[in-house]
């Protein structure tokens, strides 16, 4: 009886080779695939953390509009300058700054000529313009939002 001898097959040693190359195209395939998940949720992390800190901005701007026109009808009007509040939040992630610019009629009853802007019209008569900026500096990169309302006093 005659043994078969595998190693000196030449057939063989082909179909070995095209097997090795077929398994490092495979993982070069997942290594690409697996890199593209891993950059697709770091974007993600990043950009959820900065749309959490924009909204939270925006939701203290509202609450400083109202806290402002609380200490409008608390203080008296034009009894503040032009640097109502400036304040951190609880948190101290957000700095938050208000400036106020009253709205009145020729007899102005501010005594300071800047905090006051005077109208001819009846109907802007008492009112306030107020600026407030909310900025934070915690996420990624620097978030600012500012809002401009006009409230009638």
């Amino acid at each position: 009886m005659q043994r078969k001898n595998n190693i000196l097959n030449s057939r063989h040693n082909k179909r070995s080779g095209f097997a090795m190359i077929m398994a490092v195209t495979v993982i070069v395939i997942v290594a690409t695939i697996m890199a593209l998940s891993l950059s697709l949720t770091t974007q993600t992390t990043k950009k959820t953390t900065d749309l959490y800190l924009y909204e939270q901005a925006v939701l203290l701007s509202k609450s400083a509009t109202e806290y402002a026109l609380l200490r409008i009808a608390q203080d008296g009007q034009c009894t503040h300058t032009s640097d109502l509040v400036n304040f951190t939040d609880p948190s101290g992630l957000y700095d938050i700054d208000i400036t106020l610019q009253y709205i009145y009629t020729a007899p102005s009853p501010c005594l300071i000529a800047e905090t006051y802007t005077t109208v001819v019209t009846e109907e802007q008569n008492g009112s306030v313009i107020m600026d407030v900026r909310v900025s934070t500096a915690v996420g990624t990169e620097p978030i600012t939002y500012f809002r401009r309302t006009i409230q009638k006093l």
